[in-house]
C-alpha cells in the first residue's frame, strides 16, 4: 500500500511541475508586450527623423510666402543633390541647389537657388523653357537634338563662355535618356530679354528658348557666377515616367 501512495505522489509532482500559475502567465506577457511596443516606439522614432529631416530643412528656409518652391519638389531636388554627393558627382563642400519647378506657369518665379548650408534663397526668378515645351505651361519634354524642348532631370554646372546669347553657362545632363545629350544639344543657362514681366504683360506669356532654362537679362551675370562650376541644378515636372526612372530619385 506504501509503495501505492509512493507512485500517486510521484504522477502528482511530475503533472504540477508544468504548471505556470496565472499571475505569472500574465507577467510574461506583459513582459514581451513592453518589449515590443519599444521596439516599435524605436522604430517609429528612426522612421520620423528620415522623413522629417528634409522637412525641417525645409522649414527653416526663408522662402518668400508668394513665391515659395513645393515641399515635394524640394524633397526630390534634396535627394538627387545628395546621391550626386555620394556619387562623387559633386564636391562634398557644395551647398549650393538651383531647381526649376516647370510645373508652374512661366508667369511666375519658378527658379529658385538655395544655399543649403546658410539655409537662405539668394535667388528666385523667371526660368523659360523650350520653345515646343509649351506655351505658358510646359507640357513636353525631350532629349533629342533639334527638338527645341527642355530636358528634365538633374544637371551639373560646368564652365561660362560668350556665345550668342552672350555669358553662358554650359550644363551635363546626369539622368540618362532624359537629358544626357545636353552637351550635345547645347542646353546651357543664358539670358534672354524676352524673360521678363514686361514681355508677359504683353505677350501673356514670356518668350520661350531653343531647350535651354533662360533667365533674366540682368540677372545673367550674378547667377551664373554664383553657380558655376559643379553645383546641382533640378528641372522638375511631374513627368511619372521620369520620376520612377531616374537613379538619383532612389532613396
Amino acid at each position: 500500500m506504501k509503495g501505492f501512495y509512493s507512485v500517486l505522489g510521484l504522477v502528482y509532482m511530475v503533472t504540477t511541475s508544468f504548471y505556470i500559475s496565472p499571475r505569472m502567465a500574465v507577467k510574461s506577457e506583459n513582459v514581451n508586450t513592453t518589449k515590443t511596443e519599444k521596439v516599435a516606439e524605436t522604430k517609429s522614432e528612426k522612421s520620423t527623423t528620415v522623413v522629417s529631416s528634409s522637412e525641417a530643412l525645409y522649414q527653416s528656409i526663408a522662402f518668400d510666402p508668394e513665391h515659395e518652391l513645393n515641399y515635394e519638389v524640394f524633397s526630390k531636388a534634396l535627394t538627387g543633390y545628395e546621391n550626386l554627393k555620394k556619387a562623387g558627382l559633386l564636391t562634398q563642400d557644395s551647398h549650393l541647389l538651383t531647381i526649376c519647378d516647370f510645373s508652374m506657369s512661366s508667369n511666375t518665379k519658378r527658379l529658385w537657388i538655395i544655399d543649403l548650408e546658410d539655409k537662405k534663397v539668394l535667388f528666385n526668378s523667371l526660368v523659360a523653357h523650350g520653345k515646343n515645351t509649351g506655351e505658358e505651361f510646359a507640357t513636353n519634354f525631350s532629349n533629342r537634338e533639334s527638338s527645341l524642348q527642355s530636358s528634365l532631370g538633374f544637371y551639373i554646372t560646368d564652365a561660362t563662355y560668350q556665345g550668342d546669347n552672350g555669358y553662358s553657362l554650359k550644363l551635363l545632363g546626369m539622368d540618362k535618356g532624359f537629358n544626357d545629350a545636353a552637351y550635345r544639344r547645347a542646353i546651357v543657362l543664358h539670358g534672354a530679354d524676352y524673360v521678363s514681366d514686361a514681355f508677359a504683360a504683353m505677350h501673356k506669356r514670356i518668350g520661350r528658348s531653343w531647350g535651354c532654362p533662360a533667365v533674366p537679362r540682368e540677372l545673367t551675370q550674378s547667377i551664373i557666377n554664383t553657380i558655376k562650376g559643379k553645383n546641382c541644378l533640378f528641372i522638375y515636372y511631374p513627368d511619372q515616367n521620369y520620376l520612377s526612372s531616374s537613379e538619383w530619385l532612389k532613396a
